[in-house]
């Protein structure tokens, strides 16, 4: 039978005596038992969509991670979305920028440009697509169903605070759409209706093969695709893992978000480093990690991650992310930003004098000699 976790290290801390959650215990080793270099108030970096609440409708349902959730992540949200066959999220928009990333299955998005051009595609495991701030889209899944992260580019968001098609038109005096549309007013008698807006992810049929579905736009198409096959791009290759980095300039979609999937093996470590643009939002798809990081003034937390979780760097922390399991740790760097930078630790320091380091450090000659020039990134 596996021992009772308690928080002692050494001959230091005791048992628990009161009550307890011990599943939750387990999943948080670091915080029942931090390193002994944990130091000082940091806040809390973690949260869990298990622990999210969930809108569960008729095609099939979303959860958040907000700063609501999570109020150190003012600068990105999340949204972890479930569709049926057929089911879809209803033609909206909002007035943050979308990224998402593709999970499971496979789905068919849509899009309108405000010069009228449109864009229609099918999306499957591993690729992501990005919808500009108030360009008007949807989402629905096709034969298979389809489950993905949505990323906002602002901490404060809500997927239930969305400019939704229904409610607009709900709102909307009856003779004011017959004379926008053209149309009698008996044309509109049957809109959607229900206070509580179910339409917001609902039953739908399949749609047709792609090339049947297309509509044709007198302006054409929009200049940039809105999506961008991540797991076709060729891996950076790492002593301890693999990246995949897509920004603005292999995804010219992708103005205000930024992103890197990271694989790292078994025993492999995410190096020592910090992002010296903004704060970094993790979403960990796979594997499980364990991540401390530096806030300065003596300040450093730790925290162990599982999937699905959502981790989060306030911006220029430094931080690494540690392969804790048996299995590959695969997770999701996510950056408010137009470029993906981060800063290593082991490159600053084999890219400054020797003599200066060493003054710091009390390092020989020879170890300063075998830092690497280049970024190391993945490490084992």
């Amino acid at each position: 039978m596996e021992a009772l976790p308690e928080p002692i290290r050494g001959d230091e801390g005791a048992t628990i005596l009161g009550p307890r959650n011990i599943p939750l215990e387990r999943e948080n080793p670091s915080l029942l038992v931090p390193p002994r270099t944990d130091h000082g108030t940091v806040p809390n970096l973690k949260y869990s969509y298990a622990a999210a609440h969930n809108r569960v409708l008729s095609g099939g349902w979303a959860r958040e991670v907000t700063a609501r959730e999570l109020p150190i992540a003012t600068e990105l949200a999340g949204v972890n979305m479930r569709l049926k066959p057929g089911g879809i999220r209803e033609l909206h928009w909002h007035k943050e920028a979308e990224w998402a990333y593709m999970l499971a299955g496979r789905a068919r998005i849509t899009a309108v440009d405000a010069e009228g051009r449109n864009y229609i595609a099918d999306v499957g495991t591993g690729d992501i697509w990005n919808f500009p701030a108030g360009i008007p889209h949807s989402i629905q899944g096709l034969e298979e169903g389809c489950e993905f992260l949505l990323v906002f580019d602002d901490g404060n968001f809500s997927e239930n605070a969305t400019f939704l098609l229904t409610e607009w038109l709900d709102l909307t005096p009856r003779d004011v759409l017959a004379k926008n549309f053209g149309l009698p007013e008996a044309v509109f008698a049957d809109l959607p209706t229900d206070v509580d807006h179910t339409r917001y992810i609902f039953n739908g049929e399949l749609p047709p093969p792609l090339a049947a579905d297309a509509v044709r736009a007198p302006a054409g198409p929009v200049p940039h695709a809105y999506s961008y096959r991540l797991h076709a791009q060729e891996p950076i290759l790492l002593a301890g893992g693999t990246a995949r980095i897509v920004d603005s300039s292999n995804f010219p979609a992708a103005t205000t978000i930024a992103a890197a999937l990271v694989e790292v093996e078994p025993g492999g470590l995410r190096e020592l480093h910090w992002h010296p643009n903004t704060d970094e939002w993790q979403y960990y798809i796979e594997g499980q990690g364990r991540m401390t990081v530096f806030a300065s003034s003596g300040k450093a937390r730790t925290f162990d991650y599982q999937a699905g979780d959502v981790g989060y760097v306030p911006f220029a922390m430094g931080h690494y992310v540690e392969n804790t399991g048996a299995e590959p740790l695969r997770f999701l760097e996510m950056f408010r930003s137009d470029r993906f930078a981060d800063i290593s630790l082991t490159q600053w320091l084999a890219l400054t004098p020797p003599e200066l380091v060493r003054a710091h450090l009390n390092l020989d000659e020879d170890a300063i000699a075998t830092f690497p020039r280049d970024k190391p990134v993945i490490v084992r």
